[in-house]
Formats: structure tokens, C-alpha cells, sequence
């Protein structure tokens, strides 16, 4: 009978050790898990271009790196620059936008059904307040959201160490990646046998099922929001692109750009064009609701739910990090469970005479 006392020093030694790891390796944790599963997702991709280049593994991560730097800082760098560049022109944008008076309401809106005939009131109501009120009552609003700009900007360069850090790791993870994902199959079959090594392959397809979903529609919505704001006339219409495929990236949709380029159009005296880029917004959103279940059920044979609610769940409980580790735990966790029931199915083992 094996001696109480020394079993549970050692379960606590263990559990100490694990959390002093743990509390050692926090600053690390959020990138070490971003390039963990940015590298599964590209793992395929990966092996495919490595083979391209005569098996020079080298050159293979030099070209991945640099598309995931051009992919997440060539847009933000090419914002920036636009805006500094154009600062005076957007000052007069502002100026002209605050100073105008709003203009009445298009004939369409009193027809839109259930709440046509109520924004068409509030329209010609705001239309026919004095700037002066208009202004003091837009002011609390601008301070808040002036504010929220204010902390985005002072937390941006901890953003960009954060995610060079993650490129960095993601650059050893690729040159020993068949010996990291042999050591991850190892532990789980230490833990598990062969199920711990199904569950670990099943992880892996989850993240690239997501990932596929993510920026497959990421990369649709931004390109036909590009094609309407350049067709609609809109000014910089490509780095507003960029910001887009961005802003959907991390799942706020391309609504922050395309709502005030249709508040731009209307202000400008465009109101066919303002309207026209009204439908095709609705379109460019509705994008997100049949291509990205499409691309997700493409990637891992899992109920579509179960997916969803593992991406907005995490989304809502982890941030950004948690579209990929929500429908990672919810698929493992259904997969474990439902090999442990179908056990019960399984005829039992005749007895050795």
C-alpha cells in the first residue's frame, strides 16, 4: 500500500512546480499560445511551400514570416502614414462634417418597414436642431470615444512587442515543429493512450478549421467592401481596405469603416451613391453568415454549434485568443466525452479460462 503521506507531498511539490512555471513563463503565456496556434493553422501550408523550395526549411520560414509581418503590420504602418500624411485634409473633413447642417432625410427611409416612418422623425427632428445644440449634445459622446482612442494608442507599442514576440516563437516552432508536435503527442499518450493522441490531432484540426473560417472570411468581406467604397467613390479606398480586413480579422466586422463612408457620401451631397454603398454594407456583412460556417465545417468534422459557441463564447471570456481556444477545449472535451460513453457500448472482455 503505497505511503499517503509521501503521494500527496509529491502531488504538491508537482502542483507547485507547475505553478511556479506557470507564474514565471506569464509574460510569454499569450504569445507562446498565439504562435502555437498560428503555427497549426500554417503547419499544411507550411510543409506545401518547404517542398517548393527544395526542402530548404530556412527560406521557407524566412516567406512565412515576412507574409504574416506584411499581413498584420503593412496595414496598420500603411494607415498611419496615410493619416499623418493626409492630416490636414482630414482635419477639413471634420470641420466641414461638424459645421454642415444635416440634411433632410432620403425619401427611402419613411418606407423602410417597422421603424421607416420613426427614423424619418428623428431625422427631420435633428435636421431641424440649431448646430449649437447639436454640438453639446454630441460633446459628451466625442470626449468618450476621444478617450477610448487615447488608451487604443497608448497601448499600441505593448501590441506590437506582443506580437513581435509572437512571430518569434512562431520561427522556432516552424524549424522543430515535427519534434514539438511528436513531444505533444507523447504527453497525451502518457496520459491518455491513444485517445490523448486522437484528441491532440483533433486540436489541431479545430485550429485550423477556425483559422480557415476566420481568414477566409475575413479576406472576402474586406475585398468586397473595397470594391464597393472604390466604386462609391470613397478616398483612400485601399487603405481603407486594409483597416478593414484588420478590423475583421480581430471580429469587429468592416462596419467602423463602411458606416461613416456612407455618413461621408450623404454629408457630401452623394446621397444615390450613400445608398447604393447602404445595400452593398448589408451584403459585405452578410458575407460573414454563409462563407465563414462554410470554410469552418471544411476545416473539422464537428457539429457546427459546438464550433460557434467555442468562438463567440471564447471571444467574449478570453478576447481575440478565445475564437481559437474556445472551439479547441468545447471539440476535445466533446470528443473525450463521447468516447467515454460509447464505452458503455462496447461488449465486455471474455473472461481467460
Amino acid at each position: 500500500m503505497p505511503d499517503l503521506a509521501r503521494v500527496t507531498l509529491g502531488v504538491l511539490v508537482i502542483g507547485l512546480l507547475v505553478f511556479a512555471c506557470l507564474w514565471i513563463l506569464k509574460p510569454f503565456i499569450g504569445a507562446i499560445v498565439w504562435a502555437s496556434m498560428l503555427v497549426v493553422a500554417t503547419w499544411p501550408g507550411f510543409l506545401k511551400l518547404e517542398a517548393r523550395l527544395g526542402g530548404r526549411r530556412w527560406l521557407a520560414i524566412v516567406l512565412m514570416t515576412m507574409t504574416m509581418l506584411l499581413l498584420i503590420v503593412l496595414p496598420l504602418a500603411l494607415a498611419v502614414v496615410t493619416i499623418v500624411r493626409n492630416l490636414d485634409v482630414i482635419t477639413g473633413w471634420v470641420t466641414s462634417a461638424a459645421n454642415a447642417p444635416l440634411p433632410p432625410p432620403p425619401a427611402w427611409i419613411a418606407g423602410v418597414p417597422l421603424i421607416g416612418a420613426r427614423m424619418s422623425a428623428e431625422w427631420q427632428r435633428l435636421a431641424a436642431t440649431s448646430h449649437d445644440e447639436l454640438m453639446t449634445r454630441a460633446a459628451p459622446y466625442v470626449i468618450t470615444l476621444a478617450e477610448w482612442f487615447a488608451g487604443q494608442i497608448g497601448g499600441l507599442g505593448l501590441l506590437l512587442l506582443q506580437f513581435l514576440l509572437t512571430i518569434l516563437i512562431a520561427v522556432l516552432l516552424y524549424s522543430s515543429g515535427e519534434h514539438a508536435a511528436e513531444e505533444a503527442r507523447r504527453f497525451a499518450r502518457r496520459l491518455a493512450a491513444e485517445r490523448g493522441e486522437q484528441a491532440v490531432l483533433l486540436a489541431g484540426q479545430s485550429i485550423r478549421a477556425v483559422a480557415l473560417g476566420i481568414t477566409g472570411t475575413a479576406l472576402a468581406q474586406s475585398i468586397a467592401a473595397g470594391i464597393g467604397l472604390a466604386v462609391t467613390g470613397i478616398p483612400y479606398a485601399g487603405v481603407l481596405t486594409a483597416i478593414i480586413f484588420v478590423l475583421c480579422i480581430v471580429q469587429l466586422g468592416p462596419l467602423p469603416v463602411m458606416v461613416p463612408a456612407i455618413a461621408w457620401l450623404y454629408w457630401s451631397g452623394h446621397p444615390t451613391w450613400g445608398t447604393v454603398l447602404v445595400v452593398w454594407s448589408l451584403v459585405v456583412v452578410a458575407l460573414d453568415n454563409v462563407l465563414r460556417p462554410f470554410l469552418i465545417r471544411r476545416g473539422a468534422d464537428m457539429p457546427m454549434p459546438l464550433i460557434f459557441a467555442g468562438a463567440i463564447g471564447g471571444l467574449a471570456s478570453l478576447g481575440l485568443l478565445g475564437l481559437f481556444v474556445g472551439p479547441v477545449v468545447l471539440a476535445v472535451t466533446y470528443r473525450l466525452l463521447d468516447w467515454w460513453v460509447a464505452d458503455i457500448d462496447q461488449p465486455p472482455a471474455a473472461d481467460a479460462s
